[in-house]
């Protein structure tokens, strides 16, 4: 899938859409790509000299391509984090480098989903957690 099927699923829009690609494993699982441009407003200030994505960027990279797993069930829906645990970020990812991330979801209680995943640039791992969150319908 490509940004525009994306969000034809998850309701994140620019600048806040961070999934450029996705691909459905199978029923609980997915492989999600973005390639960092160097020009996204969450580089700006971190770190002056030395452009760095935040861990909690990349934990939403990594939220996002879960939530492609849920297809129709997040549509009419917002993905709300609940937690993330087991957090470890082992390199950096820099501007230029294409983060490929894979994701499962691992159960779900009701509207909450519980999922793990980790996210590689040329086959080296930088991040990985475990996470949780709710789909919950907006108030009109």
């Amino acid at each position: 899938m490509n940004r525009e099927e994306i969000m034809r699923i998850i309701p994140h829009r620019p600048p806040m859409l961070l999934v450029d690609e996705a691909e459905k494993k199978d029923e609980n699982s997915c492989r999600g790509s973005y390639t960092v441009k160097g020009d996204e407003w969450f580089l700006q200030g971190h770190f002056p000299g030395k452009p760095t994505v935040p861990g909690v960027v990349l934990c939403e990279m990594m939220g996002q391509a879960c939530a492609v797993i849920l297809g129709d069930k997040v549509q009419g829906s917002i993905p709300y984090f609940t937690g993330i645990k087991n957090a470890k970020f082992k390199h950096p990812v820099l501007p230029g480098d294409t983060l490929e991330i894979e994701c499962a979801m691992t159960k779900n209680r009701g509207a909450f989903y519980f999922a793990e995943g980790k996210g590689s640039v040329n086959g080296k791992v930088c991040v990985q957690a475990e996470f949780s969150f709710a789909l919950v319908k907006p108030e009109e």
